[in-house]
């Protein structure tokens, strides 16, 4: 290898193969995000390596690892690419945010249950920038916002988004999406207001996958109360969901943001205590915060999630009016 250099150059995109892996933690699965081979990506990083002079990877098992110097150059990777987005952002506040297009990255519930409302005021309010929805949830939305394919990524804080304090990205807080129970009309428990979670222990749950979000809250909080929930059922699509719950083969935690459901034999009740809850945010790439036509749907975000979190959802009745989507992050 040779020695590190004053005057070495770095190609970006290969720092984002760096970065990229990083995140995923092995070649493969790398290789995949960016649609690459995992030869593709070890033969980017070698010529990155012989770029900056020091060794990136080093064997770990049957894997690689980072290098202390690869985490190093990592640090100064983010400081590039916010400085490269800032740069960005002084080409586009030219047009002093009148007209422009932003592509934003959304998981299902959020696309049912928040864009609709920012959309149309931004039409109402900003008709000359063209907005672009995408269906992605974590970690392949900030995959998309990495490589530049989406700008504005709407996601759900849990282990699969990045940490609050990851320098790659500015975050904008949007709502606390409250989980509330669905139960068949018929259950013992739907004529009450409030249910102990404890007291449905002995249920059958519907539940999606271990790695969505709310897959995650159900298990957590159904072992905070004492208990493994009986999950026979696995779904990852809130009308098929409901056409279950309703059916009477199983209950389930339903966010407000795909509240009501249409099945009139289903009806959504509090969970006693604290309510579970899955915190919404939208994540730009660090430097592009001063983007005129980014803040411009920001705003409308916000105040969509202002509407969102006011509302209150639909618990306490019978299910009834709006509509339902599907979801990988649940």
């Amino acid at each position: 290898m040779e020695p590190v250099s004053s005057t070495f150059s770095v190609d970006l995109r290969r720092l984002g193969v760096l970065r990229e892996l990083a995140r995923r933690g092995s070649l493969a699965r790398t290789a995949e995000a960016l649609h690459l081979t995992p030869s593709a990506v070890s033969q980017q990083l070698a010529a990155l390596a012989r770029e900056v002079g020091v060794p990136l990877l080093e064997r770990q098992g049957r894997g690689v690892r980072l290098t202390g110097q690869a985490r190093i150059l990592l640090e100064h990777a983010d400081l590039m690419a916010a400085q490269w987005e800032r740069a960005r952002v002084d080409l586009a506040a030219w047009e002093e945010g009148r007209r422009g297009a932003v592509t934003i990255g959304a998981f299902s519930s959020a696309i049912t249950g928040l864009l609709p409302h920012a959309l149309r005021a931004l039409s109402a309010h900003h008709p000359e920038i063209r907005v672009q929805v995408v269906e992605a949830g974590a970690p392949d939305v900030f995959t998309l916002l990495d490589s530049g394919d989406i700008d504005i990524a709407v996601a759900v804080d849990f282990a699969a988004a990045p940490p609050r304090t990851d320098p790659r990205y500015t975050r904008t807080a949007l709502l606390a999406d409250v989980l509330d129970l669905a139960l068949p009309a018929t259950h013992p428990c739907a004529g009450r207001d409030r249910i102990p979670l404890a007291d449905l222990a002995g249920d059958v749950w519907i539940v999606g996958d271990a790695g969505s979000c709310c897959g995650a809250v159900t298990r957590s909080v159904c072992a905070a109360n004492g208990f493994t929930p009986d999950i026979r059922h696995a779904v990852d699509d809130w009308t098929a969901l409901a056409a279950l719950v309703e059916t009477g083969v199983g209950i389930a935690l339903v966010p407000r943001l795909v509240q009501p459901l249409h099945r009139p034999g289903l009806v959504l009740r509090r969970p006693a205590g604290p309510s579970p809850l899955r915190h919404v945010f939208a994540a730009v790439r660090a430097g592009s915060g001063d983007d005129p036509v980014q803040a411009a749907v920001l705003d409308r975000l916000r105040a969509a999630a202002a509407v969102a979190g006011g509302a209150g959802g639909g618990a306490g009745g019978t299910a009834e009016a709006a509509g339902a989507g599907a979801e990988s992050d649940r």
